[in-house]
C-alpha cells in the first residue's frame, strides 16, 4: 500500500469548519467534511473523501483515493489500502474481548485491502483481511478473512459470488449433443478466453442399463494424468482451491452434484458450472482456480499432470499478481 506519511500544508487539503483534524499526515485534495474527528496519529492519503461524522483514531492508516461515508468509526490498527469504498455505518472490531477501563496490549490490526468495498452497516471483526477487490454486503457480519474479488453476504457472512466475474453458460446444451454419440473421435474444446482453460467435451452414452462417461487420456485430454483425487463431502458455503500452479495442469469433472469453479489468469475471470460428467474443465499452470457453491452429493474428479509438490503452488493471490505482473504466464 502506498500511503502519504509526510507533515504537508493544510492548504493542501480541506476541513470543513465544523470538522476536527489534528493530524497533518493527509495528502493532496482529501476533504474532511463537517462533525468528523481525526486525531494526531492518523495517516490519510491524497484525494480521500472523509464524509459527516467520522471518527479517526490514532494507529489507522487511510491510503488513497479512499471514500468513507457518514456514521463510521476506524479504530487503532486498522489498515485501509488504496482505492477502498468503506460505507454509511459499516462498524470495524478491533477488540475480541472488550472490558471497561481494560485495555490490550495491542490492538487487532484489520486490513482492508485495494479496491475492496464495505456495505452499509457491515460489521466486520478484529484481525481479519478484505481482499483486494472483494465485495462486503450490506449488514454482513464478517468473521474470517474475505478472499479477493469474492462477494460475501449474510450473517455469518459467506461467499456468494465473485466481483467482475461472468459465468459462462449454455454448457447443458455442449453435454446433451453428445448423448449416445458412437463417433470416438476428438471433441472440439471451447475456449474460456483465460488463458488457456477450455471446456472439453466428454463422450457420454445412456441406455437402459444406465450412463457411462468414457475419457480417452491420449486423445481426449490435453495431458496424461500422473495422479488423481476426488473431493467429495464439501459443506455448501465452503470454499476450496484458491491456488495457481507454476507447472502442473489440471483436469475437473463433477462426476456426481455440482460445483462453480473460478478460472482467473490475473487479468480478466469467469466461472463455469459444473454440474454433468460429460463436460471437463482444463485447467493450464499458471490459472488460479476456485471451487465452491458445491452441492451437498457433489464428487469432484481431479486429473493433474504431475505428482504432488508443495512447491509447485501459489497459495496467495497478490504472489500470483507478482508472477502475472513478471511474466509467469502466457495471458
Amino acid at each position: 500500500m502506498s500511503m502519504f506519511t509526510d507533515h504537508c500544508e493544510t492548504n493542501r487539503f480541506f476541513v470543513h469548519p465544523q470538522g476536527i483534524c489534528e493530524t497533518e499526515s493527509v495528502g493532496d485534495d482529501t476533504k474532511i467534511w463537517a462533525f468528523s474527528h481525526v486525531l494526531s496519529g492518523a495517516q490519510i492519503g491524497s484525494a480521500c473523501n472523509v464524509c459527516d461524522h467520522v471518527f479517526i483514531e490514532n494507529d489507522v492508516q487511510i491510503g488513497h483515493r479512499v471514500t468513507i461515508k457518514c456514521g463510521v468509526q476506524l479504530w487503532d490498527g486498522l489498515r485501509v489500502d488504496d482505492d477502498v469504498f468503506i460505507g454509511p455505518n459499516a462498524t470495524f472490531v478491533n477488540d475480541l474481548f472488550p472490558r471497561s477501563k481494560q485495555y490490550p496490549a495491542a490492538y487487532l490490526q484489520t486490513h482492508i485491502c485495494r479496491g475492496a468495498s464495505i456495505g452499509s452497516n457491515a460489521t466486520i471483526l478484529g484481525g481479519i483481511t478484505i481482499g483486494e477487490e472483494a465485495m462486503v454486503g450490506a449488514g454482513a457480519v464478517v468473521t474470517q478473512n474475505v478472499p479477493p474479488r469474492a462477494i460475501v453476504v449474510g450473517n455469518p457472512a459467506k461467499i456468494t459470488g465473485y466481483a467482475n466475474t461472468p459465468q459462462v453458460h449454455d454448457l447443458q446444451a455442449l453435454s446433451g449433443h453428445l448423448v449416445n454419440d458412437v463417433d470416438d473421435s476428438p471433441r472440439s474444446i471451447i475456449p474460456l478466453q483465460i488463458g488457456a482453460a477450455a471446456i472439453y467435451p466428454i463422450h457420454n452414452y445412456q441406455d437402459l442399463r444406465g450412463s457411462l462417461s468414457v475419457t480417452d487420456f491420449a486423445k481426449d485430454l490435453p495431458f496424461i494424468p500422473q495422479r488423481q483425487f476426488f473431493v467429495y463431502g464439501v459443506p455448501t458455503y465452503k470454499v476450496r482451491g484458491e491456488h495457481a500452479h507454476f507447472e502442473c495442469e489440471q483436469f475437473l469433472i463433477a462426476l456426481h452434484g455440482s460445483l462453480s469453479v473460478v478460472v482467473d489468469n490475473g487479468i480478466q475471470s469467469k466461472e463455469v458450472r459444473l454440474e454433468s460428467p460429460s463436460i471437463g474443465l482444463y485447467l493450464p499452470k499458471m490459472i488460479w482456480g476456485i471451487q465452491y457453491k458445491f452441492s451437498p452429493d457433489a464428487v469432484l474428479a481431479v486429473f493433474a499432470s504431475q505428482p504432488y509438490d508443495s512447491q509447485d503452488y501459489i497459495r496467495s493471490y497478490s504472489d500470483f499478481l507478482e508472477q502475472v505482473n513478471g511474466g509467469g504466464q502466457d495471458a
